[in-house]
């Protein structure tokens, strides 16, 4: 350790971390939502959409509701009414079934969920075996953006970025899917601003890089975002596809998307625990707070976020090596010594999370029209990235701005990392801030303020300080954003075989 912090105070920052968190898991522990429902749906086998693009498992989990209410979940219902054909039950009438009835339905509910939690297993035993066969990148690990809208475009495109470096490929969303309440069909060729995650566009973009992984002879690894309305299946159909990390971030749907803070963290619980089964790496998103508040004012609500994400993380099973959280050297370049507080900043997030395979966001917010400056502040971000030992490194690019950003200047980009690594080396070795001086002043002094922080939101409640605007300054009251109506409290008798499952562990 090169900050030579205070254990005492790192300790305290996790006891409060782990007291704000903890009626929020109370509450994920006690509620459901349309989502976890459908993800259960998902897990059982239910696939494919009707004529009008309407997924079954909506229109399944929407009749059980409006049938008999979902305090008690879809499984009994649905098991119950199930016969011999599936397609039957869009027609069925449902009950909750008490007795031998309800006895049969949970059998018959396990036994198909457990079948996609096999599969699920059966997925990252794969990866394992991928991981041996063609060799894991030495870290950090370079991640990098396709998105065109087709999937089809997307996958020559992740290919060419692979063979020129890159070892992680995030396929971004649609603009806007986020706050879509179900999961489109099959392999889509429209999108702005990102691609459709689908199922089936997850399917091929794990099949594409599997084959350029075996051709480079190191595994590229293949992201994308469980977030917004229907984060536990996407979740889902990222563990049945065998994606490797997927961004999950506690406050960034409720921050950035306006998604109710109770459906967010109802449904970021049951999505974690379907990650910490297969095996896959979260992202968080604390890296956004620094776009709308000041990189360096804000830094303490940066660590704050993440000591709450790592408390739900483990709460819902996930391992620390699972904990990808985020960061950003957002600070504006103009300030004295902005590199040192860059410095500061990510050496103290490597020091609180040394076996987090953290994530290091590229500068954006004060990226201008000068491009040859921006090349030069991207070197000085991967710089930081090297010496601090971060483990995964978003590369920085000078159209940053454009979503699907011109190829030759992703070229340059990897060329820039490339460089860093190289030229720099095994750096972070030899990087020892000066005792008590700048870096590990500054550094000491985030983390009193994120203790300071922490506390008060232990006492008042997280639900009252996203009101608040603390992380991100957005005001997001816990009765306001979208999808509140898709939250039900379990009644007595409520049962979630996927749950039942995850819980008990392999």
């Amino acid at each position: 350790m090169k900050l030579d912090l205070d254990p005492e105070v790192v300790a305290k920052a996790r006891r409060l971390a782990a007291r704000a968190a903890e009626p929020i898991i109370e509450l994920a522990r006690t509620h459901t939502t349309v989502s976890v429902e459908r993800a259960v749906l998902r897990l059982a086998g239910v696939t494919g959409a009707d004529a009008d693009g309407t997924p079954w498992v909506n229109r399944l989990v929407d009749a059980v509701r409006d049938q008999v209410g979902l305090e008690h979940g879809v499984a009994l219902p649905v098991f119950h009414a199930l016969r011999d054909d599936p397609r039957e039950l869009v027609r069925a009438r449902f009950t909750i079934p008490s007795g031998a009835d309800a006895v049969r339905a949970r059998e018959r509910a396990r036994a198909a969920v457990g079948r996609g939690i096999a599969r699920i297993d059966r997925n990252r035993a794969d990866r394992n075996l991928l991981l041996g066969k063609h060799g894991d990148p030495e870290p950090p690990w370079i991640y990098l953006i396709v998105a065109t809208g087709d999937i089809y475009e997307d996958i020559p495109q992740a290919q060419a970025a692979a063979r020129e470096g890159a070892d992680v490929i995030a396929v971004i969303r649609s603009t806007g899917q986020s706050l879509l309440d179900y999961v489109p069909e099959g392999a889509t060729r429209q999108g702005y601003a990102g691609t459709y995650a689908t199922q089936e566009n997850f399917r091929l973009m794990r099949a594409a890089l599997d084959e350029v992984s075996g051709e480079l002879g190191r595994y590229i690894r293949l992201t994308n975002y469980a977030s917004g309305l229907c984060m536990p299946e996407i979740a889902t159909l990222a563990g049945l596809e065998r994606l490797d990390m997927m961004l999950n971030d506690c406050m960034y749907g409720i921050i950035f998307r306006d998604i109710n803070p109770r459906r967010t963290f109802v449904d970021q619980r049951f999505s974690r625990q379907i990650h910490a089964r297969a095996g896959i790496v979260i992202n968080t998103g604390e890296d956004n707070y620094l776009t709308t508040a000041d990189a360096v004012d804000a830094a303490h609500t940066v660590i704050a976020s993440q000591l709450l994400n790592e408390r739900f993380g483990h709460e819902a099973g996930l391992a620390d090596w699972q904990l990808g959280l985020g960061h950003a050297f957002e600070i504006n370049p103009e300030i004295p010594d902005s590199f040192r507080l860059e410095l500061a900043h990510a050496q103290l997030v490597r020091e609180l999370f040394p076996d987090a395979p953290l994530k290091y966001m590229p500068p954006t917010k004060h990226m201008t029209g000068n491009i040859f400056a921006g090349y030069l502040l991207d070197a000085f971000f991967n710089l930081a990235g090297v010496l601090t030992g971060q483990s995964i490194l978003l590369i920085g690019m000078m159209t940053e701005g454009i979503h699907t950003p011109w190829l030759s200047d992703r070229d340059l980009a990897l060329e820039n990392v490339r460089y860093v690594r190289r030229a720099a080396g095994a750096l972070a070795e030899d990087f020892r801030p000066a005792p008590g001086g700048f870096t590990v002043t500054r550094a000491r002094q985030v983390l009193a303020e994120t203790v300071d922080l922490l506390d008060r939101v232990a006492d008042d409640g997280l639900l009252t300080a996203i009101a608040q605007g603390t992380f991100g300054v957005t005001r997001r009251p816990a009765d306001g954003g979208k999808g509140l109506d898709g939250v039900v409290a379990h009644a007595d008798g409520y049962y979630n075989p996927a749950t039942e499952l995850l819980e008990e562990g392999p």
